[in-house]
């Protein structure tokens, strides 16, 4: 069905009781010519992208739960394209790009809003990283404009600027940017996959791989084994348990990175606010709620849950940068897996093992990524060679040396 404002006005004739599922929900073939582990966002618009674009449509999207139970439904839902080095910088454009013809492409209100993103500074050093970042984005044919502080000041009065320690200086507007709704993103690219003939499976955890003669040719699921000529991983912060299944090690870290939402207020957040001079960001959910986070949890854990400590230091940032919000209460908290690669920039590659294909190592960046994400990961599934814009996303820069360290942390996966 073909969702308009014809449909709707149809099916309100009808009390709303005509609607059809809006997806199937099938039983796993015996075979596939592409197998994709993970139901959340990246792995759902892989296979999109792999029916919509390279016409392969029997494929199968494999989630151990509901899709989007991962990190999809887990985060902050920022989308931005304000990046400075080679690789990212087209990829996260590319991504942007896809975002702004989201909905036509799906058919699906998926909430994209373009409310803007501010990245403050307060020091002269900061105000100097971010025009020379707006300058590399404005090279590159992306949207920045560097305020200063009068400038930050009229679009956020609110804003702590009377702070001794920590003076909004100025800050790099990409107006563009925003957020979208990260559940309906889920909901969007199943729907549009399922119309293209792509199975989307749930309840069937991957518990092993099926090799013959080096070559990887399947897996094994709590549904039985399905053979495939090609197996996709999407599994964000389980890359490492996944991929070990098959005897392979990655240069990954797990996290956990915290969330948080509070109860809803009047309107008061324009866009997204990104603080300076501790992890802190934040903007206002279309209920009202302030939805804002900070720093990785300091331990390794697979566990989609956080710890005090952290809760504390994310509002103690949250307070330093606008400390009217120290009487609005918190509605709840959630935490997701982060895989931190060793540059903090994501792999789209290949592996050692025939047959296994790696997406992997987002970082904070995954949901954001999400459509440029699926379009890249399905031109290498479909073609055996790296999309342009993803061609720097190797496995083996980190043996060669070539890294891309957005924030200049070293190889300290905990700290991108």
């Amino acid at each position: 069905m073909k969702y308009s404002i014809f449909s709707l006005a149809k099916a309100a004739l009808s009390g709303h009781q005509g609607w059809k599922r809006a997806w199937r929900d099938p039983a796993p073939k015996k075979d596939y010519d592409v197998v994709i582990i993970g139901g959340g966002g990246h792995g759902l618009a892989t296979a999109y992208y792999l029916a919509h674009k390279f016409d392969i449509r029997n494929v199968a999207v494999l989630e151990k739960a509901w899709i989007g139970s991962g990190n999809a439904g887990r985060n902050t839902t920022i989308i931005r394209s304000n990046y400075l080095l080679p690789g990212n910088v087209g990829f996260y454009e590319l991504s942007m790009k896809l975002w702004e013809r989201m909905e036509k492409d799906l058919n699906y209100n998926t909430m994209v809003s373009q409310r803007g993103i501010i990245n403050l500074c307060h020091s002269d050093a900061q105000r100097d990283a971010l025009a020379r970042r707006g300058n590399t984005m404005r090279i590159n044919g992306i949207d920045a404009e560097l305020l200063d502080a009068q400038g930050v000041r009229r679009m956020l009065p609110f804003l702590n600027f009377d702070s001794a320690r920590f003076p909004i200086t100025g800050g790099l507007l990409q107006r563009r940017a925003g957020t979208a709704r990260h559940d309906a993103v889920v909901w969007g690219y199943a729907r549009a996959a399922d119309m293209l003939g792509v199975d989307v499976i749930q309840n069937c955890e991957v518990t092993g791989f099926v090799q013959n003669n080096g070559r990887l040719t399947g897996v094994e699921t709590t549904r039985g084994t399905i053979g495939a000529g090609k197996v996709a991983m999407a599994v964000a912060g389980n890359s490492s348990r996944v991929a070990a299944m098959a005897g392979l090690r990655l240069p990954i870290e797990s996290h956990v990175l915290q969330a948080f939402v509070s109860e809803a207020i009047k309107p008061l957040i324009p866009g997204v606010i990104s603080f300076g001079a501790g992890h802190f960001y934040i903007s206002q959910s279309d209920k009202g709620g302030l939805v804002f986070g900070g720093n990785l949890d300091g331990y390794n854990s697979y566990a989609q849950r956080g710890n005090m400590p952290v809760m504390e230091d994310v509002c103690e940032g949250g307070m330093a940068l606008m400390p009217m919000i120290g009487r609005v209460r918190l509605l709840r908290q959630w935490g997701g897996i982060m895989d931190m690669s060793m540059d903090g920039s994501p792999i789209i590659d290949r592996t050692p093992v025939d047959g296994l294909y790696l997406n992997a190592g987002w970082c904070y960046g995954g949901f954001k990524a999400t459509p440029a994400s699926g379009l890249t990961f399905a031109h290498l599934l479909a073609r055996d060679e790296p999309h342009p814009e993803a061609a720097r996303f190797r496995l083996d820069r980190f043996r060669r040396g070539a890294m891309i360290d957005e924030k200049g942390q070293g190889a300290q996966p905990n700290l991108h």
